[in-house]
């Protein structure tokens, strides 16, 4: 049998600790700062679906829309080229669609009118609070499942990879102002089992390896482990961003920043499953008497 070439991951854990740690604290300090861009979903506005006879522009028809007052308006194409979603931020209002429908034929184009639909500020704030609870009640999840599946430093180390995975990923949208909505929150949520993943895959190979494995250091065992799935990871890691950069540039500009979510996500996720969830196992010093299934004849030496 071949054996696979053993790289000194531990060996960078501290480099990987201080680039970590930078890209935290910019999260942070963008997310405390200027926080994200919520989009309509959040903040509340108004939707409007309109239909043309033939292909539409969507810069026409943005600069269309600002010329008329509409200044903050975001216009995507979904479903096909003719089919335009025209999406208002703000507190919604009586008429309001009509104007819209006024502004998009003052060109002397037709146009169709098919849905209007509003989202008022306090459906917007419901969704944040079930967004933030339904990523909190994941992460819980995950810990709990990896405590009993595993052992507890396990699942110190797999919590605080996806905390770091969803932070990481949040400050991003922060920093670069993209907009932050319904499909990006669903993104984040794929982001945590992905990660979660990536991660059992690599804490199931150290634990076989601390179980065969004699008188050899932690720190060894888990470079070992790593590099036995390496390749597993940086493959499984490529193909599905094969299908997410496809998604972004074919799926249409209604899921760009889900897929760029994604994007994000699955390349900080990859990191962190080889740095990250390890490098809190070996700093809690992580041994073989953590993993050891008790012996059969170990049950009943207390019986009388």
């Amino acid at each position: 049998m071949i054996q696979a070439k053993v790289y000194n991951f531990m060996g960078f854990r501290r480099y990987a600790l201080a680039f970590s740690v930078f890209l935290l604290l910019g999260a942070i300090a963008s997310l405390s700062f200027q926080g994200l861009q919520l989009g309509l979903d959040f903040t509340g506005g108004t939707q409007v679906e309109v239909g043309y006879k033939t292909p539409a522009s969507v810069e026409k028809l943005r600069a269309q829309l600002e010329s008329n007052g509409f200044e903050k308006s975001v216009v995507v194409h979904f479903g096909s080229d003719r089919d335009v979603l025209i999406r208002l931020q703000g507190k919604p209002e009586q008429g309001l669609s009509d104007r819209v429908y006024e502004a998009l034929q003052s060109n002397g184009e037709r146009v169709e009118l098919r849905r209007v639909d509003y989202v008022g500020p306090q459906i917007g704030e419901e969704l944040r609070e079930d967004g933030g609870l339904g990523m909190l009640a994941a992460l819980i999840t995950v810990m709990i499942y990896v405590a009993l599946r595993f052992q507890l430093k396990f699942s110190i180390g797999a919590v605080l990879a996806l905390a770091h995975d969803v932070i990481i990923t949040l400050g991003f949208f922060s920093i670069t102002r993209l907009e932050f909505d319904l499909t990006v929150l669903a993104a984040l949520l794929a982001v945590i089992g992905y990660s979660l993943n990536d991660t059992i895959v690599v804490s199931d190979r150290i634990r076989e390896n601390f179980r065969k494995i004699r008188d050899t250091p932690a720190a060894e065992i888990i470079n070992e482990s790593l590099s036995q799935t390496l390749w597993r990871t940086l493959n499984t890691s490529f193909t599905t961003m094969l299908v997410l950069i496809s998604l972004f540039f074919l799926g249409g500009e209604l899921i760009h920043n889900f897929a760029i979510a994604l994007m994000v996500g699955v390349a900080i996720g990859t990191y962190s499953s080889i740095y990250v969830a390890a490098t809190v196992m070996l700093a809690m010093e992580i041994d073989r008497e953590d993993l050891m299934v008790p012996e059969k004849g170990e049950l009943v030496d207390d019986l009388p």
